[in-house]
């Protein structure tokens, strides 16, 4: 049975679009997530070439924000050093 995630990936593993429904979000969040180690700090500029090498359609400042904001990342008070939580 299909998690309905192949529906926002294309065939090289990237994300190809950025779902409407909240729970479809959740589903590219977390695959996107598997992309960063955990025990791992990040700066900006590293996750976002992370999520750049992930998906297609040019968005990462999106993505960055929904992964903190979902609670897959932590990140200190200015926004420089991310974590991963999930």
């Amino acid at each position: 049975m299909s998690s309905g995630l192949e529906r926002f990936i294309d065939k090289d593993g990237k994300v190809s679009s950025w779902p409407k429904k909240h729970i479809d979000k959740d589903l590219v969040l977390a695959y996107l997530i598997t992309k960063f180690d955990f025990n791992t700090t990040y700066n900006e500029l590293q996750v976002n070439e992370i999520i750049k090498q992930w998906h297609t359609f040019s968005d990462w400042p999106l993505l960055r924000r929904e992964l903190f904001e979902r609670g897959y990342f932590d990140r200190n008070l200015d926004g420089t050093i991310y974590k991963r939580l999930k």
